[in-house]
């Protein structure tokens, strides 16, 4: 009992230690587990492992175990695959998921069949896994060191996309591989073998898919049963396809996922979010319990010759893969090479392998060869993940600023809120060439954000996949314009490293107008005089914007005081920027334009002074 609870905590605070060094989580989780277990056979009195995975579960027990969570692990990562995507995505990140998977399969395989004598079949076996990124791994990376927006949106999407597709590669290999018994590879038993086990999958996974489908759009489900019920299905869809037909499970789960994620179910979000968070404590559980499973007698047996595969796959498959991908792209030179440095493995490959390298030391009619090559698989993609992540991830920020390729402020806006305030700010700013992306829950605000054609996001800003889903290449401020001033305050807060404080804003509450005697923060938006309901009145009185230019030098806190009946938005700069008005904007520099609505109460000049008059006298 100790030693489960010990990898439960160990997990989490992996998770955590990621999170707060910025690293993907799955490097903490591999090494913590090589340190709880075969590192500390050289510490312990009896040579013994502190945390034995082998000695937690027993045999079919640990199979059982690691087979269901990779299963939920590729459910998820299945929900996350859209075709339309696919379809429409930009032709470098298309290549990627095709020509680069495909050389870096081959390639290698090839490598493992050659540098490791590994038997064909597991050389295969061994491309496939390499094939996948994944966001768990990319995310942390781009977001440490924000790159231009081309490098981001292509390493970005290939991170999302390659993991199903990935996964769905290397369970093919797999049955390839458990079909084709010595000397009857190609005889018509394999190849029924291999074509019940995909069709068994997809009948099971469809049906599965469909059945969940139909009981969430009839309302069969309450709210608090959904999520429960989907992972009940999910794992009963990965039983009963193994059942009906051995090792068609993963099959299943992973098209049962690929179908729902392709159907417009409005629980989605909340689907992946549960699903987020089991994977969470499977993964932490999970790469613990492997990671000590591997002996020192695995770790030497990886010799020199896997370093040069490592090499090889980061120094040659890598670039070889991409420069074939982008050629006649719009990417510059230095935008691939630095595409060709980052290639981190992920969560999927390590997942896979772990249950792949089971699966084959169990079956007794694999060769003695092939059961050999197979206990390398999960020391030997250990090895592929931990250095990619380190070498690459520690040293991408490095590489991007020796390329030149160190990213500009940007300066587009990310609203919190797509409401009418928001929707209002946010036309202004599209006009003028500013980047901008509504997020918000309310899916009313959502489809009036999206027929007047400005780019939203549909979920809660403040929850952890937010980061990973939304592109914040060209983001670089924060609007808060929720009418709740919590979330306000809570969104600064989670953006705040992201942005820096300075720019992230947000409205005043109503207790704060109230209030006079309380110390203003600098960073309101639109000045000290206005808040969400004012400002809601203002549009609607006002609903187009002006713009003045105001002379240099001017204090803008004793103007808006003169002109009570005006409300500051943005101050336009002399080289086309547009700042937010806020308690930092003091004083006015040469060729600024302040944008507002309202009406200016400037006192009048003499002559229409004399005007006036000289009216007034003929109306008499």
């Amino acid at each position: 009992m100790i030693e489960l609870a010990a990898i439960l905590v160990l997990g989490m605070f992996s998770q955590w230690l990621a999170w707060r060094v910025k690293l993907p989580a799955i490097l903490p989780l591999i090494i913590i587990g090589l340190m709880v277990g075969p590192l500390s056979t050289f510490i312990t009195a009896d040579g013994e492992k502190l945390i034995d995975g082998d000695a937690i579960f027993n045999g079919d027990v640990l199979f059982a175990f690691v087979a269901l969570s990779v299963g939920v692990i590729l459910f998820e990562g299945g929900l996350t695959l859209k075709l339309k995507e696919i379809r429409h995505l930009a032709h470098t990140v298309r290549n990627l998921l095709t020509i680069g998977a495909a050389i870096t399969w081959i390639g290698g395989s090839l490598a493992a069949y050659y540098l490791l004598g590994m038997h064909w079949k597991i050389s295969l076996l061994f491309g496939a896994l390499i094939i996948v990124t994944g966001p768990t791994v990319i995310a942390p990376i781009l977001r440490n060191i924000r790159p231009t927006k081309n490098i981001n949106t292509v390493l970005k999407w290939e991170g999302i996309l390659i993991d199903p597709i990935g996964a769905l590669v290397a369970v093919l290999v797999y049955e390839f591989i458990r079909f084709s018994k010595p000397g009857d590879e190609y005889t018509l038993v394999f190849f029924t073998n291999f074509f019940l086990t995909i069709l068994v999958g997809a009948i099971i996974g469809t049906v599965s898919a469909l059945a969940l489908y139909f009981m969430i759009r009839k309302r069969l489900l309450p709210g608090f049963l959904k999520n429960i019920v989907t992972l009940a299905l999910v794992v009963g869809t990965f039983a009963i396809s193994d059942a009906v037909y051995h090792e068609s499970g993963l099959l299943a789960v992973t098209l049962m996922g690929m179908i729902l994620g392709n159907m417009r179910i409005e629980e989605l979000k909340n689907l992946l979010s549960f699903k987020e968070d089991i994977s969470v404590i499977l993964i932490s559980l999970l790469f613990i319990i492997l990671s000590s499973r591997i002996q020192i007698q695995d770790i030497e047996s990886l010799g020199f010759n896997s370093i040069i595969l490592f090499l090889v796959v980061i120094f040659l498959l890598r670039p070889l893969a991409v420069f074939m991908s982008t050629f006649r792209s719009n990417l510059s030179f230095r935008e691939k090479v630095f595409i060709s440095w980052i290639g981190p493995r992920g969560i999927v490959a390590a997942a896979v392998a772990s249950l792949f390298s089971l699966e084959i030391m169990k079956d007794t009619s694999v060769l003695p060869a092939e059961n050999r090559d197979a206990a390398l698989l999960l020391p030997l993609t250990f090895l592929i993940i931990i250095g990619t992540v380190i070498l690459q991830g520690g040293s991408a920020k490095y590489v991007l600023s020796w390329l030149g390729l160190t990213r500009k402020e940007p300066q587009g806006v990310l609203f919190v809120g797509a409401n009418e305030i928001a929707r209002f700010l946010a036309r202004y700013l599209r006009d003028n060439d500013v980047p901008v992306l509504l997020a918000d829950t309310a899916h009313s605000n959502i489809m009036e954000s999206k027929s007047q054609g400005l780019p939203v996001y549909e979920g809660s800003i403040l929850s952890d996949d937010a980061l990973e889903e939304i592109d914040l290449a060209d983001k670089g401020r924060l609007f808060a314009l929720t009418s709740n001033t919590e979330i306000n305050i809570l969104a600064m807060r989670k953006f705040r490293e992201e942005f820096g404080e300075d720019h992230t804003l947000r409205l005043m509450s109503q207790r704060e107008m109230e209030f006079k005697e309380l110390i203003k923060p600098r960073n309101l938006l639109f000045g000290t005089s206005v808040d969400y309901i004012q400002l809601i009145q203002a549009i609607r009185r006002k609903p187009n914007l002006q713009e003045m230019e105001i002379p240099k030098g001017t204090d803008l806190k004793s103007f808006l005081n003169a002109n009570p009946n005006l409300i500051p938005f943005f101050i336009k700069k002399s080289d086309a920027r547009i700042e937010a008005f806020s308690g930092q904007s003091l004083f006015s520099e040469e060729g600024d334009i302040l944008v507002y609505i309202g009406d200016l109460d400037q006192p009048k000049t003499d002559s229409e002074v004399e005007e006036e008059i000289n009216s007034q006298s003929e109306s008499r």
